[in-house]
């Protein structure tokens, strides 16, 4: 629980069965570069996350979000890829860890 005025930090949710798929095929140096992402985020506020110059927070317009989502977003998960989430209070809900750039947008 963060101190009274101080933002909380964000909650990692990684139960999408996508996601752990792709997280889980990845090849070792890539999965690896996810994982310090990911820690990296659990560590951060949203409103570090939102800043962070090297996780590229974006909305996605061209894909509709999950039922009881405002919006999909996508971040720089690892050097090549980007992954797709969306917020839910502290938590930040990965979908996907795209296999190239279009793809995380809706296009192919």
């Amino acid at each position: 629980m963060p101190e009274p005025g101080q933002e909380a930090l964000v909650r990692l949710d990684l139960n999408n069965p996508v996601f752990q798929v792709h997280l889980l095929t990845l090849q070792k140096i890539e999965r690896h570069a996810v994982l310090e992402t990911l820690n990296k985020l659990r560590q951060m506020t949203w409103h570090q996350v939102y800043q962070d110059a090297g996780l590229r927070w974006e909305r996605i317009v061209s894909v509709k979000p999950p039922a009881g989502a405002d919006a999909i977003y996508s971040l720089r998960i690892s050097q090549a890829r980007r992954a797709t989430a969306y917020r839910e209070g502290d938590f930040i809900r990965l979908l996907t860890i795209a296999l190239d750039h279009d793809s995380t947008y809706g296009r192919k």
